[in-house]
């Protein structure tokens, strides 16, 4: 059994939010090279110029990448032979939220009552936590500052076996179809395939933390992604809707088992600011 403090990680939890509102990650930044590299569209290629010119300021003056420091998503890796202690794990992770968006001077977008009053929380807590429980002695958290925009534009399907791959494809497609700009594209498309409706929807986000472009190991859903990159792309939407090829960067799916009656398909998206970090105690 190995004794990890509260303390430890409330401080990592603030440090990770705070870097991941600051600098786009290398492998998307990549990613975005890439694809102005590739881009047919004089227009789009300056909108990639522009974002890309967007992470150095961000990097060099320490201010957000984007405005909208989104809803604090935390995903856990928690071993079964670590013990938490010097306090609840829940309450140290929303204090290091809180300790994180206050230091940053990262915008505070949570509110309470969101169906009335939709009163400001004002320090972005609660995070949105989800809990695996794996082997070992050690405990890995990844931070997702996610925006609204992209998360708004969030789909589910409780497709029919008899839809297949086929009806896979074109839900995934007609959702980045119907987002067209609001997701801020170009845009990395996470699916979850099969369990139950929740499950679809965390395995979807949980594939956004897949270095962008990595392809699935498994080799039937390594090609169904090639598949649907190469339709959403041929969609023309393009950089923040302004036309080209480059609407997503790539599409990331999580399969699991499901019903012999089901095929529950859910589709995440993430703006090109495709903020995440993570850390391992």
């Amino acid at each position: 059994m190995r004794d990890i403090d509260c303390r430890q990680i409330t401080e990592t939890v603030s440090n990770l939010f705070q870097e991941a509102c600051l600098y786009l990650p290398e492998d998307v930044l990549a990613a975005i090279k890439r694809a102005r590299a590739t881009e047919e569209s004089p227009v789009a290629r300056d909108v990639l110029d522009s974002i890309l010119e967007n992470s150095e300021i961000a990097a060099a003056e320490k201010i957000p990448l984007c405005q909208d420091t989104g809803v604090a998503v935390v995903m856990l890796e928690l071993g079964q032979e670590v013990h938490i202690t010097g306090g609840d794990l829940t309450r140290a992770i929303n204090e290091g939220v809180r300790q994180g968006y206050s230091r940053g001077y990262l915008r505070m977008s949570t509110v309470s009552q969101p169906f009335s009053a939709r009163i400001n929380l004002t320090d972005n807590t609660p995070a949105i936590i989800h809990t695996d429980i794996v082997p070992g002695d050690r405990l890995k958290i990844a931070v997702m500052p996610k925006g609204a925009g992209s998360e708004n534009m969030t789909r589910l399907a409780m497709l029919s076996p008899s839809q297949g791959r086929q009806g896979v494809i074109d839900f995934v497609v007609k959702t980045v179809d119907e987002a067209g700009s609001n997701a801020c594209p170009p845009v990395i498309v996470g699916v979850g395939i099969g369990g139950t409706a929740e499950q679809a929807l965390i395995l979807a986000k949980k594939a956004l933390l897949r270095p962008v472009a990595m392809p699935s190991p498994d080799s039937e859903t390594a090609e169904l992604e090639k598949d649907i990159l190469k339709r959403v792309n041929n969609l023309g939407i393009g950089p923040v809707g302004y036309g080209g090829r480059t609407t997503a960067l790539a599409v990331h799916i999580e399969v699991f088992p499901a019903h012999i009656a089901s095929l529950p398909v859910a589709v995440n998206l993430q703006c090109h600011t495709a903020r995440h970090k993570e850390a391992i105690l």
